[in-house]
């Protein structure tokens, strides 16, 4: 492999890389593409793994895992055993944090990343989110709007084709859909009372994709159709390479994951796809002669204001409706449950409870007896404001199973996300109770209250026990799952890393396009996002090339 000269090199191949190659190879490239887990097939997804739990906290599903090597993965909030190869092992995959500041590093290596375990809702973010410093005077501005992103929304979803519904919220931007989404019973009922009783709160069906019978990612698949793509897996990269004056990339080095074998591939371009914080750990381990604090580290911003969105959990029932109802908008897959829900965006402009935050739930899906209340769930996110102490760095005294130095992570909140949390959590418990539901627990990094009859009153005394033991550990930061930033995107290259294209101020032919260049948290999910930016940035690196 190291005799070929691609024209692009794309490493990752979750919801970036796939973009990535499908952008590239539909423009002519030749693309290599570098994976560091192995290729899945039908029997990742054997439909006897889908399973009941044996109770409502799947304790004993994580604790299977947690022998097998997964500690920190089986923390995830949705963590279920059925999923468990579609994480990492965290013995092969480890990583330090501070003492006092745990984060919870949820990932996935095979092809196609994490998008064979993500909820697949996808949300278009608004200037609310790009123009943040613009709007609170914190942070700072993206150098991309919403109407820059437009174009590459749309591309994105009309190719996945989405479920979703126009709804007109101007907090939540409408899609493009390819079928609609439905609401339970008794998500409509909840709709009906909150959107009556507090006008600028809405109540949407999510928009999401469904799960894909053909299992390699959509955007792959064209890519591969061309014939110009080459994937290779196993493919544990550990450094991109530079040219002498270290102004161009040239490739990168990877080890084999199975036999431990060193190779050396070569490219034009780079495109970097590995996720926040596996890109931001790449780029300080190619530290060189030229770039001695990292590949693209000339401003010293690489690897700071890294973000997670704040989480919080809250688990009860809504005694307006009563049972479940299974939504029948997409077909059944064997092996994945029903998608959907409800989506709760930010509070439109006078709204008392109006905060930076979100909410994504469901009401009337979990399986309930008929004459018993509809049981509910929500999920919140908040956002994170970037801190240049918040950040990724190498711990150089800890090794993968690789030999690569592992990533240090710093991820706290200040004074301004603690007061944000306790809105976000106010915010949800008010408005539950306002339209007669009842909650069990709300939780987060700030800690666990029970109401009521507590967490799961239905489980056993042992799991509960459990449950509230290990609370701590599973609701801190990095259990949204929607890290951004450590290589942001700016327009000045002495505090940023990354140009308005994604391309690397100090390595033009070099673009990273997870969610790491994200300038600010956000409160939606990241990953419409970084499949639109993936385009926008791949197409620009093309237009440069040919000119």
């Amino acid at each position: 492999m190291s005799q070929t000269i691609y024209d692009a090199l794309v490493i990752g191949s979750g919801a970036a890389g796939s973009f990535a190659a499908k952008e590239l190879t539909a423009q002519g490239l030749s693309v290599l593409l570098l994976e560091a887990g192995p290729a899945v097939s039908e029997k990742d997804f054997d439909p006897l793994r889908k399973k009941q739990p044996a109770s409502s906290i799947n304790i004993w599903e994580r604790a299977r895992a947690t022998a097998k090597g997964q500690p920190i993965q089986a923390r995830a909030a949705f963590f279920t055993e059925r999923f468990s190869h579609f994480f990492v092992n965290d013995r092969k995959n480890p990583y330090t944090t501070p003492k006092d500041a745990p984060f919870l590093w949820i990932r996935g290596r095979q092809g196609g990343g994490r998008l064979h375990s993500f909820g697949r809702v996808l949300l278009r973010w608004t200037d609310d989110d790009f123009k943040i410093r613009s709007r609170t005077g914190k942070g700072m501005d993206w150098p991309v709007s919403y109407g820059d992103l437009v174009p590459y929304y749309e591309e994105v979803e009309t190719c996945l084709g989405l479920y979703g519904n126009p709804d007109g919220v101007e907090t939540l931007p409408d899609g493009i859909y390819a079928r609609p989404a439905k609401l339970t019973p008794a998500e409509q009922i909840f709709k009906n009372e909150v959107e009556s009783r507090w006008p600028q709160r809405h109540v949407v069906s999510w928009r999401y994709i469904a799960p894909d019978a053909e299992r390699t990612p959509k955007p792959l698949r064209e890519a591969l159709a061309t014939g110009r793509l080459t994937i290779r897996h196993d493919a544990v990269v550990r450094r991109i390479m530079t040219d002498g004056n270290g102004g161009r990339a040239t490739g990168a080095e990877f080890i084999d994951r199975v036999t431990g074998k060193m190779e050396a591939v070569h490219a034009g371009l780079v495109v970097l796809s590995a996720s926040p914080i596996e890109s931001v750990r790449l780029l300080l381990n190619s530290a060189s002669a030229s770039h001695p604090q990292g590949l693209g580290n000339s401003s010293g911003a690489l690897g700071r204001y890294f973000m997670d969105q704040l989480p919080c959990l809250a688990f009860g029932s809504f005694s307006k409706a009563k049972g479940w109802a299974i939504d029948d908008s997409a077909p059944t897959d064997p092996f994945y449950n029903p998608s959907g829900g409800i989506f709760m965006p930010r509070f439109g402009a006078g709204d008392v409870g109006r905060g930076d935050f979100d909410y994504q739930g469901s009401i009337g899906r979990a399986p309930t007896p008929d004459n018993q209340p509809a049981r509910l769930a929500f999920f919140g996110f908040g956002r994170m404001l970037p801190y240049a102490d918040n950040r990724i760095t190498l711990d150089t005294r800890r090794r993968d199973a690789w030999g690569i130095p592992v990533p240090h992570i710093r991820c706290v909140m200040g004074e301004e996300e603690r007061a944000l949390l306790r809105q976000q959590e106010d915010v949800l418990v008010d408005m539950v109770r306002g339209v007669g539901g009842d909650l069990e627990f709300i939780g987060s990094p700030t800690g666990l209250k029970e109401m009521g009859r507590g967490a799961f009153p239905d489980a056993d005394p042992f799991s509960r026990f459990m449950f509230r033991k290990w609370f701590r550990k599973t609701m801190c930061m990095g259990a949204a799952i929607h890290e951004t930033g450590g290589a942001r995107m700016g327009n000045d290259p002495g505090n940023s890393v990354l140009n308005a294209y994604n391309q690397i101020w100090d390595v033009p032919n070099v673009v990273v396009t997870d969610a790491s260049a994200f300038p600010g948290s956000g409160i939606a999910g990241t990953t419409l996002t970084v499949m639109a930016l993936t385009i926008r940035a791949c197409r620009k690196l093309i237009q440069q090339t040919k000119t």
